[in-house]
């Protein structure tokens, strides 16, 4: 039976805020305690993003961190579409510390840096491959026109089928959440880091 993360040697929670404050161990209330184990037991295995905003209401919090855990780990979708999906998201909200964690695993899954560098500045890319066409081309327009014609449709449908469309829409749904929480909390960059999205 695994040991509960609260009763053995705590990590450190490594959380950060601005407007919410950054909780400790010994703050967290047994609801936020179960939430953080269910974080900390999974694959992320750490507290930095949005959770210490989500843990203001443990609940939802838990159930927002199970919904992104599928989305992240178990879409159906390759790893480069379902990053190019999160970087779409970061760049529609201008969410600093959603596009400095996702662009490095979009390089790493494959995305080229051309159309990370087209994202980031608001560009339209070009030469792009059928998939990376049609995850780009489904979410810029749901993000832009709040719906999507038939024919962005029927494409992303005959590429990835239905399941697949319905987890690019719940992967945009999750990181549009994670955006906003950490948009309302303006959540600091780590050490070091600087901004990289301007205002479009």
């Amino acid at each position: 039976m695994q040991k509960s993360i609260h009763t053995a040697t705590r990590p450190s929670l490594k959380m950060r805020g601005n407007r919410f404050k950054p909780l400790t161990w010994e703050t967290l209330s047994p609801a936020q305690l179960k939430m953080v184990e269910s974080v900390m037991s999974g694959k992320r295995g750490s507290m930095q993003g949005p959770y210490n905003v989500l843990l203001r209401s443990p609940e939802l919090g838990n159930l927002a961190q199970q919904f992104g855990a599928h989305t992240r780990f178990n879409s159906s979708l390759p790893l480069a579409l379902n990053e190019l999906a999160i970087l779409l998201v970061a760049r529609f909200w201008t969410c600093q510390f959603v596009w400095w964690a996702h662009r490095r695993i979009a390089r790493e899954a494959g995305l080229d840096e051309a159309l990370i560098q087209a994202i980031a500045t608001g560009q339209s890319p070009q030469n792009l491959a059928i998939d990376i066409a049609a995850v780009y081309g489904f979410c810029n327009e749901l993000l832009q026109a709040r719906a999507v014609n038939d024919v962005t449709y029927a494409a992303a449908v005959q590429l990835f089928g239905e399941a697949g469309v319905v987890d690019l829409m719940g992967t945009m749904s999750y990181y549009t959440l994670v955006c906003m929480s950490l948009n309302v909390d303006q959540h600091p960059l780590p050490e070091g880091e600087a901004p990289e999205l301007g205002q479009l």
